[in-house]
């Protein structure tokens, strides 16, 4: 297992590729490590709060547990990682590559992720609230996610599955929920002004009398 004197030293001397790396718990809070290759590393309970990680490749990386909050991530590819449980509250994940992602109870309340694409995404449980969120969710896998006050303007969320989701306050507007799962979701404040709800199948959902007044459901699964 490389030591974190000996990662820093080599990344400052022109070294990049850090693929299949143990960093099993290490600190490298507030590092700086733009775009390094971290594909398949272990970071297991690492903390890289802060870290500033713009363009990172950490596609299929183990980071269960992980605390990334507050790092910059703004284009990061991140696919297939795993995330399970991983703090990344208040991140700056613009335009980041998430598709495939497992961040089932993971953190990323206050996190910006617009431009960037989480489509088949496991958010099972996820904190989003807050979160900047016009983004790629297609097929997401959103299923007692909190999204709170989250923005989803024009987000994509066609075919996601959103059972049981906390949308109180969240902003929907011109969002796209063709086929989406919304049963038992709670959208209570929610704005929906324009958001296409074609086929979307909302049994059981709560939307207040405000939220209904403004969206036109051409069809939807009852």
């Amino acid at each position: 297992m490389m030591d974190v004197t000996e990662l820093l030293e080599e990344y400052a001397s022109g070294v990049r590729n850090f693929a299949g790396i143990n960093l099993n718990g290490v600190c490298l809070s507030r590092a700086h490590l733009r775009e390094i290759n971290l594909q398949s590393a272990n970071l297991i309970g690492a903390n890289l709060s802060g870290a500033d990680l713009t363009g990172a490749n950490l596609s299929q990386a183990n980071l269960i547990g992980a605390n990334l909050s507050a790092a910059n991530l703004v284009g990061v590819n991140l696919s297939d990682a795993d995330l399970i449980g991983a703090n990344l509250g208040g991140a700056k994940l613009a335009n980041a590559n998430l598709q495939g992602i497992t961040l089932n109870g993971g953190n990323m309340s206050g996190a910006n992720l617009n431009g960037a694409n989480l489509s088949r995404a496991s958010l099972k449980g996820a904190n989003f609230s807050g979160a900047f969120l016009n983004a790629i969710l297609t097929e997401a896998n959103l299923r007692n996610a909190n999204l709170n006050s989250a923005s989803l303007v024009e987000a994509d969320l066609s075919g996601a599955n959103l059972q049981g989701a906390n949308l109180v306050g969240a902003n929907l507007s011109k969002a796209n929920l063709y086929e989406a799962i919304l049963v038992e979701a709670n959208l209570s404040s929610a704005s929906l002004t324009g958001a296409n709800l074609k086929l979307a199948n909302l049994h059981k959902a709560n939307l207040s009398r405000e939220t209904l007044l403004e969206i036109e459901l051409e069809s939807y699964v009852n």
